[in-house]
């Protein structure tokens, strides 16, 4: 099964944050739309994905979105990796070994980035580095803040368009 398309109702769940507090997706949609990152961090493209979503992260804050990570790695592992690729906005831990969450939306390969709109339908469904759908994802995010869309990539970096995950 692959990951679940654009289109698609997203399916409810709740996962225990980094920092102990509980997240729901359904009473966080009251709010906002979501932004759901999966990732391992073992993963070479989690690796080069997460730097560019902790950009959008703090361009826009939670300002009418949330961006959470969804790590599918124990809490050593997890912490680690937020350390070490400078994570700041909150990362969720799936349960190793049977990664309900994961499964529920169909993950073959990660990173898989999710947009899902207030309504509870997936609008964005990305999987691998897609350089597109993550500018797209930007621009969701500043017209939800009301912002003017944020520079996410330096002329001076050399960004891949896709990068399989």
């Amino acid at each position: 099964m692959a990951a679940l398309t654009a289109g698609t109702k997203a399916p409810d769940f709740e996962l225990i944050a980094m920092d102990g507090k509980r997240f729901s997706l359904q009473e966080e949609l009251t709010h906002r739309p979501v932004v759901l990152a999966f990732f391992k961090g073992s993963c070479p493209v989690c690796q080069y994905a997460f730097p560019f979503l902790d950009r959008l992260s703090k361009a826009y804050g939670h300002q009418n979105v949330t961006l959470v990570g969804v790590s599918q790695d124990d809490p050593q592992a997890t912490s680690a990796f937020v350390k070490e690729f400078g994570v700041t906005f909150p990362v969720l831990l799936d349960i190793p070994g049977h990664y309900p969450v994961s499964n529920a939306y169909g993950l073959t390969n990660v990173p898989t980035v999710f947009w899902i709109g207030q309504d509870g339908e997936i609008e964005v469904s990305s999987v691998g580095w897609v350089k597109a759908d993550v500018e797209q994802i930007g621009r969701k995010m500043a017209k939800a803040a009301s912002a003017t869309p944020a520079t996410l990539f330096q002329p001076s970096e050399e960004v891949r368009d896709f990068r399989a995950g």
